[in-house]
């Protein structure tokens, strides 16, 4: 991975982050602020309680909270004119890669990212996919599928293949309206094994059996955009199953009561990563935030609220049980051994080399 340093300016506030963890006098609220965007819903409260409020009790710099649905668009417009309003956002590894190649996103020195919690430096605490050259990872996630136990009567979905069966398991589904995790769910329902996903989809072939798994069941699909639809759509039975992050399904489960099952077959499992939107000029306290953001701690102030993994190996044995429900949270983050187990690891650098392609052919697939 190549760095470059930050200006000089940047280094002070960075440096003095383990010094700012214990609340401090708030400065002037008004002179300093900053946009942090994310994805809203439960993982967004979740960000929020676990830190944005900490943050600013910490530094006395205020987070305005944005949400969206993923992507560079918003990203592209903003730094194309020059006119940056947002500073940090919560992205998806392939993003975070693309937007760096084309000049979006600030380089980041892991050099100025605070130790972990055991001391560990943190170009060695972070896992090794949460490290790229403008993204610094913050927490393993999934998408997996779920279903409403209440809703499906006699044998309940078990495997991948389930989810594509709709004669032993009528009822339409929902699915995100992108090509990724479809494209890989398809093949894995048609029995590729796990290990040969991305060299099966790196061929012609590939892709028109992926595409025609999907076709079995497009008619009977509801489509969807943001993480907060799939849980909605299982309560009100809109959908017999829905792909979802994993996260917003836990939610549902423990503080909504839901009967909601998570079907961790074949789950693809990611992280998520927080880059700066280049140009921001608010450069020195974007870089306070990430880097408070991205300790062991944050992370376990999150996966304590909502299950995602942290991405640095010190925050693991941070999280213990759910802050208001009060479960054990190792059953249900996505990382632990046994959900694992049947995991595919997102292959965000097959996806970074085939995304503008796929979109392409999956709108004019939708539109067929």
């Amino acid at each position: 991975m190549t760095t470059k340093r930050l200006p000089h300016a940047a280094l002070i506030p960075v440096l003095a982050l383990p010094a700012i963890v214990a609340p401090s006098p708030p400065h002037n609220l008004d002179a300093q602020t900053i946009t942090a965007v994310s994805w809203g819903g439960s993982y967004g409260r979740a960000v929020n309680e676990g830190v944005n409020i900490p943050f600013t009790g910490s530094t006395g710099i205020r987070v305005n909270v944005e949400d969206y649905n993923g992507g560079l668009a918003q990203i592209r417009a903003q730094v194309s004119v020059g006119n940056i309003h947002w500073d940090v956002v919560d992205l998806e590894i392939a993003d975070a890669v693309r937007g760096c190649d084309e000049g979006l996103l600030e380089p980041i020195d892991v050099s100025f990212l605070p130790p972990g919690a055991d001391g560990t430096p943190a170009a060695e605490d972070f896992v090794a996919e949460g490290l790229t050259e403008c993204g610094i990872g913050q927490l393993f996630w999934s998408t997996v599928y779920a279903y409403n136990a209440d809703n499906i009567s006699g044998e309940k979905p078990a495997t991948m293949a389930d989810f594509f069966d709709l004669e032993k398991f009528p009822g339409r589904r929902g699915m995100r309206r992108v090509p990724q995790v479809n494209l890989e769910f398809a093949l894995i329902a048609d029995g590729v094994p796990l290990d040969q996903v991305y060299a099966t989809l790196d061929t012609p072939e590939g892709l028109n059996r992926a595409f025609r798994k999907l076709d079995a069941i497009k008619d009977r699909v509801i489509w969807w955009e943001a993480g907060a639809q799939p849980p909605q759509m299982l309560a009100d039975g809109e959908v017999a199953m829905s792909t979802a992050y994993n996260g917003r399904i836990f939610n549902a489960q423990v503080l909504e009561n839901q009967p909601f099952e998570i079907v961790w077959d074949g789950q693809l499992l990611d992280v998520s990563v927080l880059g700066i939107v280049a140009g921001t000029p608010r450069l020195d306290d974007a870089m306070r935030y990430l880097a408070f953001a991205t300790s062991a701690e944050s992370q376990a102030r999150i996966g304590r609220r909502i299950s995602y993994s942290p991405a640095r190996r010190s925050g693991t044995p941070l999280v213990t049980t759910h802050v208001a429900a009060g479960v054990e949270m190792a059953p249900h983050m996505p990382a632990t051994p046994d959900n694992a187990r049947r995991a595919l690891r997102y292959d965000w650098e097959w996806w970074v080399d085939n995304q503008d392609e796929l979109n392409e052919r999956f709108s004019a697939w939708l539109a067929r």
